[in-house]
């Protein structure tokens, strides 16, 4: 084989981040910054992972800063006559908490992120007929219709919300699903559904003592989404999954379809709601700075990465299989980087610089 030639130093950068841009799985881009080290260098200087992680979450835009938390065993390199500057150490600090982002954000478990309820703009009949009853996927328990309702209205265009906090506040969500409620219990057995629904994520400015509208900054709002009259769990998938800095969620139930007999007013009525998503704490958390409504990106060093299981077994097994994975590639790249394979990029390793554990971290998690 003739000799190989480094194509980042025979393109001008604009070419060669049009090229790299193209990666969208978060283990390419570590095993390019594993080729050499110019090329490590590379990814680090343009912060390859950040703009990947934008891609993939525009809400990301509103980082003010990043920090690490519990830099146990961190390297130090701020010794006299070292030569990494301040800059270049900000650039690896970034470059290391948003590779384990990314892959945070393709390694994630789908669960129900719903923590507690806040607040409905209205109640018909408190506490029997609460927010809190959308909780429970059961619309009967122990003989007992469960259920929230909002007040009757004779207006079939005053809406109603549904206020929710999720498990942490940061998560991502990517679909919402809704029961809307049927009366069995009265003539006809109507549902008692939206025309339509929308959702909002943001956070709280303060705290949870005053729940006007006023307290609440909305981040994000998607599109309307069409509701049908039918007793069964509605999936409204949103276009693309969204990361939610804050944790609230806010259902907004739109138009009125049904009317109550017995007083000829139009009521919304709801069994049950479900938040698909992921939350990426405890390894990662937020704090939102008012009022710019920019948020630091916090990573916490010592949190257990792994996401959750549905069961010990399935741990168990995911677990063993990836790491089995994950370590077979490292090792793999490790023997290519040394010189063992015929056609690797000369300038391949400085371990001073960049060692295993780092690949492993931002590979392998």
């Amino acid at each position: 084989m003739g000799q190989l030639i480094d194509f980042l130093s025979c393109l001008d950068s604009d070419t060669s981040l049009k090229i790299l841009m193209c990666l969208d799985d978060p283990a390419d881009l570590a095993r390019f910054g594993c080729v050499s080290r110019s090329w490590r260098h590379y990814v680090v200087a343009n912060g390859l992972y950040k703009q990947l992680c934008l891609r993939m979450f525009p809400q990301l835009s509103r980082v003010a800063c990043v920090v690490e938390l519990n830099q146990h065993g961190a390297k130090e390199h701020t010794e006299v006559g070292s030569s990494y500057s301040m800059e270049w150490l900000a650039l690896q600090r970034d470059h290391r908490i948003y590779a384990y982002l990314a892959r945070a954000f393709t390694s994630s478990v789908a669960m129900n992120c719903i923590a507690k309820t806040i607040c409905a703009s209205s109640t018909d009949n408190f506490p029997q007929e609460s927010i809190d009853n959308t909780l429970e996927p059961r619309d009967n328990i122990a003989g007992r219709y469960s259920y929230w309702s909002s007040n009757g209205q004779s207006n079939p265009n005053v809406p109603e919300t549904l206020t929710y906090e999720l498990v942490s506040q940061i998560c991502v969500i990517s679909e919402i699903n809704i029961q809307p409620f049927q009366a069995r219990f009265q003539m006809g057995s109507p549902i008692y559904s939206a025309k339509s629904v929308r959702f909002k994520m943001g956070h709280l400015k303060s705290s949870l003592d005053a729940l006007d509208d006023e307290q609440f900054v909305w981040t994000y709002t998607s599109p309307e989404f069409p509701m049908t009259q039918e007793n069964r769990l509605q999936k409204f998938k949103l276009p693309e999954p969204v990361l939610c800095i804050g944790g609230i969620l806010r259902i907004e139930l739109l138009g009125r379809v049904q009317t109550q007999e017995m007083d000829g007013l139009l009521y919304i009525c709801v069994s049950y709601v479900q938040v698909l998503g992921s939350s990426l704490s405890p390894p990662f958390s937020v704090e939102i700075l008012e009022p710019s409504e920019m948020f630091v990106l916090k990573r916490d060093q010592l949190a257990n990465c792994l996401p959750p299981m549905t069961s010990e077994n399935e741990s168990q097994a995911i677990s063993a299989d990836y790491m089995q994975r994950g370590l077979g590639d490292i090792q793999q790249f490790v023997t290519i980087l040394r010189g063992h394979v015929v056609g690797v990029v000369e300038d391949v390793w400085d371990e001073d610089e960049y060692d295993v554990d780092d690949f492993e971290e931002e590979y392998a998690l």
